[in-house]
Order: C-alpha cells, then structure tokens, then sequence
C-alpha cells in the first residue's frame, strides 16, 4: 500500500465525470487499498477515486461516526433513493481549510461493488448519508464548492461556532434564572 497524492480544487480532473470499473483487477485493489490508506493519513471520512487523478466509480468511506473503523469500498455506486433533506457543514480533502453550507437527503440507499465483485444495497442516515453523497458526488465531477449556499473559511466557520455555542449559553443561563425564579416564588407561598 501507498499514499496517494491528494488532488486540490482547481485542477480540471475534480470537473469530470468518472469511468465505471468494468473488472476488479489487481490494481483496481492496490488503488483501493491506498485509497484507504491515503484516507486514514489524511483523517478524512472519505476518499474519492479523483481526488488522487484517477478517473474511476470509486469511492472509499468511513462514514460512522459511532462506527469509525468500519471502512467501505464503493465500486460504480448507484444512488437508488434519497429520503428527507438535512443542513449539513461540509469540508473536502481536496478543498482544504474551506467549510460549506448544504442541503442533502437525511437518508441515502446505494447499490455497489465490493472488492470481491458482490454488488450490495447499502443504507445510511444522518451525517453518514452526507457523506456517501459528497462522495458520490466527486465521481460526477462535483465539489461541494460547486452546490453550496455558503462556503467559509475554517477561522470563519470556528467563529461562528463559538458564537453559537456563546448565545445557546447565555439563552441557557436566561432560562435557567427564569425556572429558579419560578421555583422561588412557588416556595415562598
């Protein structure tokens, strides 16, 4: 196994659709080994077979949170039904120290290849189903860049963060003086 060089945005080969794999060969498995690989040294979630200049329907994921050493390969993945929608922050190997904005189906169902050549449905939810379709999404020629309704950069995207969690304190600590209050006037009678 080795690491592969990890393609930034900008460079046309991000902007193409990509080939089905047609046979699992022998370097169909070596790219997807180092495509893990590449993805663990990164500490990305998933890996598309572009953002290392192959123009394959390849992806690798790790997209479970609660299940992080649970690792796929998606060989010619086919989205076969989107349910719901979702607000997700999404970030790219290939687009480093940016954070976008999107909308994306809470729910996702795929059919594709694994390693050994068995096709499989799979399902996912939540932030895992985000992730399946970023992914899918790069074998089409798309980066979240392309689709998002804000990008920011990672400074950005940490301050407002905080400035969330900042206002969820203070509304917090209102509401909590506001029941203690109650409580006090309840008792004193």
């Amino acid at each position: 196994m080795a690491l592969r060089k990890i393609v930034i945005r900008g460079d046309e080969i991000l902007t193409k659709n990509c080939k089905p794999v047609s046979k699992i060969t022998d370097r169909i498995k070596v790219l997807c080994n180092d495509m893990l690989e590449t993805m663990r040294e990164a500490d990305g979630v998933g890996l598309a077979a572009p953002q290392v200049g192959v123009m394959k329907r390849i992806f690798v994921c790790r997209p479970e949170l609660e299940n992080f050493d649970q690792e796929y390969v998606m060989i010619n993945p086919e989205i076969v039904e989107t349910e719901g929608e979702q607000e997700s922050a999404e970030g790219c190997l290939s687009v480093p120290g940016y954070i976008g904005m999107l909308k994306r189906p809470e729910r996702v169902t795929l059919k594709a290849m694994n390693l050994d050549g068995e096709i499989k449905e799979y399902e996912f939810s939540g932030f895992a189903a985000t992730c399946i379709m970023h992914e899918n999404d790069h074998l089409n020629g798309i980066v979240y860049t392309d689709v998002a309704e804000e990008v920011y950069t990672t400074e950005q995207y940490n301050e407002m963060m905080a400035e969330v969690a900042e206002e969820n304190t203070e509304e917090e600590t209102k509401c909590e003086l506001y029941i203690w209050g109650l409580l006090n006037l309840l008792f004193q009678h």
